[in-house]
């Protein structure tokens, strides 16, 4: 990425000849018929959603203002995948696109992204999750800014384990706390993959098989398979003792915790808001796994930076990811208005002190969680998986109800 600075002020002559220097920041892309719009009058643009958007504003309107150009920083509030492909290839949308590392897949079967390269510098100031995410077919696409898993919250006033060795000692606590609930994991009537994966991936189960280049093999399913029927097992055990339940569901979950109606939650940073706010002694530690199985290891979610591949202005959006690599001052300046557990190792060490709770995330994303899959297949695994899980918490037979759950998802990739 060095040379690409060099570039720029032979690209500044491709900019809008009105822009002037500075930047500006669009509150929507949307254009009367809802479609977004690239801002015609920014030398580079960038869309993302509105939270990001927002956070984004002000350090993208200082890098514009040392540039020389002029940078629009749009909010694209529905579809945003959808809309940036259709944008990228129509010619009309952003050079930029910030979003999550699990859309790659499908960005690239789409020719909407292009690869970037890092230098050492930058790849060594990362943890390691955040480049796996980025990385499709052996090739970087995405500058990682931060990274999201889930933990479990204690709630130190109703138990005195404060860190469970295994789920079954998970158990025992709960059930002296005498709480309405022992552990708060959102399950719900249509099942919840994404918070059931660590115990999934305890009990034996794997989404896809691994190539030998580490890459993921859609073509081995492992739901269905014989780890996948040990975990479900061990999910229907969970059921019938009441530990986990189809009426905890995304909605409720986080006050469960935080009214006191349960010792143990399972959810990601997201929570840390209302936990605190509620004033309870708590802790974040690791999600513990089945005693005498695997692991328990949860999906990591790492938002990152991409360069489109039909953007009017690349020379310029190499530049600026490059900027967000180098270290971590823009990820930094994100945080203050939208705090993300950090992926890069400096800012990690800066929030030490100040936010270790957010630090915590972050090590637990880097050595307790895999990258969520980013190949296209993965979107035919969550609905028939969750389905599963909801059947079998709520007392359908684990075996035949995995089994086929495997069978579905194969069908629908054949």
């Amino acid at each position: 990425m060095t040379a690409i600075a060099t570039t720029l002020a032979a690209a500044t002559a491709c900019g809008s000849s009105d822009s002037g220097s500075g930047a500006s920041a669009s509150a929507s892309a949307s254009s009367t018929d809802g479609a977004p719009v690239r801002d015609a009058a920014a030398d580079l643009v960038i869309w993302t959603d509105d939270v990001k958007a927002a956070s984004l504003k002000e350090v993208a309107q200082k890098w514009g203002e040392e540039q020389g150009i002029t940078v629009a920083v749009q909010a694209v509030a529905n579809e945003l995948q959808a809309n940036f492909i259709s944008a990228n290839q129509a010619g009309n949308g952003p050079d930029i696109l910030v979003a999550a590392h699990d859309w790659i897949g499908n960005l690239v079967q789409n020719g909407s992204i292009s690869p970037v390269t890092l230098d050492a510098a930058a790849t060594e100031n990362y943890n390691q999750v955040g480049l796996d995410a980025v990385t499709y077919d052996g090739q970087t696409y995405g500058v990682p800014y931060c990274v999201e898993t889930l933990a479990l919250y204690v709630n130190k006033g109703l138990t005195t384990v404060a860190e469970p060795a295994s789920i079954e000692e998970l158990v025992t606590a709960g059930q002296a706390a005498g709480t309405e609930a022992i552990l708060s994991l959102p399950v719900g009537e249509e099942g919840d993959a994404y918070h059931m994966q660590p115990l999934y991936t305890s009990g034996g189960g794997y989404l896809f098989g691994k190539n030998a280049d580490g890459s993921l093999n859609p073509e081995d399913i492992g739901v269905g398979g014989e780890g996948s029927v040990a975990a479900a097992g061990k999910i229907g055990e969970l059921g019938n003792q009441g530990v986990l339940k189809t009426s905890i569901t995304g909605d409720n979950a986080i006050s469960l915790f935080t009214e006191g109606k349960a010792p143990y939650l399972v959810s990601g940073p997201w929570a840390l808001a209302d936990v605190k706010e509620a004033g309870i002694d708590y802790g974040v530690v690791k999600i513990p796994g089945f005693q005498g199985m695997g692991e328990a290891r949860a999906f990591a979610g790492v938002n990152a930076f991409y360069v489109a591949a039909d953007g009017k202005n690349k020379a310029f959006a190499e530049t600026f990811v490059a900027d967000v690599a180098k270290d971590s001052t823009i990820a930094e300046a994100m945080y203050a208005s939208n705090p993300l557990p950090p992926v890069h190792k400096d800012l990690a060490t800066k929030l030490k002190a100040s936010d270790p709770d957010m630090v915590t995330f972050s090590e637990l994303a880097t050595n307790n969680a895999d990258p969520m899959p980013s190949i296209p297949e993965m979107a035919a695994i969550w609905g028939p998986l969750g389905k599963a899980y909801a059947n079998i918490v709520g007392g359908a037979d684990p075996t035949s109800t995995i089994t086929s759950a495997g069978d579905e998802i194969k069908s629908a990739l054949a």
